[in-house]
């Protein structure tokens, strides 16, 4: 091999790695960048909040629980689709309120229902 066909050799391998190594300094300034402005970002931010401001339950405790068994309403078969404006309120039914008052309840601690309530 002459020395020509040598240096051109040599020249065009150096700008083969050199080409890789430009990208990754690139990349590598791109993702210090992101970091930096999300630093500065996340100081703009307010502060989490302290353990006072913290959101507390009412004084007469938690909100009391809703029963409700929700029916089905039923979809009439046969005949075209229906689309969602055809439907009726929400698709389904309220519970009847005899439905409530019968429901057993499960006793804390205890595997049997609770029949008095």
């Amino acid at each position: 091999m002459s020395t020509v066909s040598m240096n051109i050799a040599v020249s065009h391998g150096l700008q083969l790695g050199l080409w890789p190594f430009l990208v990754g300094l690139v990349v590598v300034a791109l993702l210090v960048g992101a970091f930096w402005m999300g630093v500065r970002v996340r100081r703009r931010e307010s502060a989490p909040p302290r353990p006072e401001e913290q959101p507390r339950l009412p004084e007469g405790g938690p909100v009391g629980e809703v029963m409700e068994n929700r029916e089905p309403d039923e979809v009439p078969r046969g005949g075209d689709r229906l689309t969602p404006h055809e439907l009726r309120a929400h698709g389904n039914l309220g519970s009847r309120t005899s439905a409530t008052s019968s429901r057993p309840r499960w006793e804390n601690g205890g595997g049997e229902p609770d029949e008095r309530r």
